[in-house]
Formats: structure tokens, C-alpha cells, sequence
């Protein structure tokens, strides 16, 4: 039969055992641990340049949406300005025309001529 001293060596010596396992699993690593941290880590790795890539298709849709809407925007206004001119260049001609009426002569602009003040 197991006397106490007997139990007493027995349970220092498993004692004894669990310490010398964790100092080589800890000197080692855990082969589980490091194994499923791997694993998070390449599902958080992959999770993180997906995000990225998410966020990086977004700034550029965004920036191409402002730059179609500023285009769109300095069209508008350059589209106004020429109206404007071409505007002020017909009254120019009608009051010219006018002046020449009221001073019976008569104008020589002709549809040629003002073709060509449009242009230029």
C-alpha cells in the first residue's frame, strides 16, 4: 500500500512534470496557439485589405463625381459667359443699325460680315 511520503513523491513529481511541460511550451510556443493565432491573424489581415480597398474605390468614385460635377459646372458658366457675348455683340449691331437709320445712311454689314463678328 501507497504510504503518505509515497503519495507526497508521487504528487511532487507530477508537480514537477507540469512545470517542466509549460516551460517547454512556453519556450516554444503553444504549436495550437500559434497556429489558430496565425489564422486570425491572416483572416484579419485579408478582412483589413479588403476594407482598404473598399475605402480606396470610394475616394475615387467620390473624387470622379466632383470632378464630373465641376466640369459640368464650368461648362455651365462658360456656356452663360458665351451667351452673354453673343447677346451683347447682337445689340451692338442693332444699335449700330439704328444710328445709321436715324442718320438716314445706310448699313453695310452684310450676313457675311456678321458671320464674321460672331466669330471673332
Amino acid at each position: 500500500m501507497l504510504g503518505l511520503l509515497d503519495t507526497l513523491k508521487m504528487g511532487a513529481g507530477i508537480a514537477a512534470g507540469l512545470v517542466i511541460y509549460h516551460l517547454y511550451a512556453v519556450s516554444i510556443g503553444y504549436p495550437s496557439a500559434a497556429r489558430q493565432a496565425r489564422a486570425g491573424y491572416v483572416l484579419l489581415s485579408e478582412k483589413t485589405a479588403a476594407e482598404a480597398k473598399a475605402a480606396e474605390m470610394e475616394r475615387q468614385r467620390n473624387a470622379a463625381a466632383a470632378a464630373g460635377e465641376e466640369h459640368r459646372r464650368r461648362l455651365a458658366a462658360a456656356e452663360d459667359a458665351q451667351q452673354a457675348a453673343r447677346e451683347t455683340l447682337e445689340n451692338e449691331i442693332r444699335s449700330y443699325g439704328l444710328e445709321f437709320s436715324q442718320k438716314n445712311r445706310a448699313c453695310a454689314v452684310t450676313a457675311a460680315d456678321r458671320q464674321w463678328l460672331l466669330r471673332h
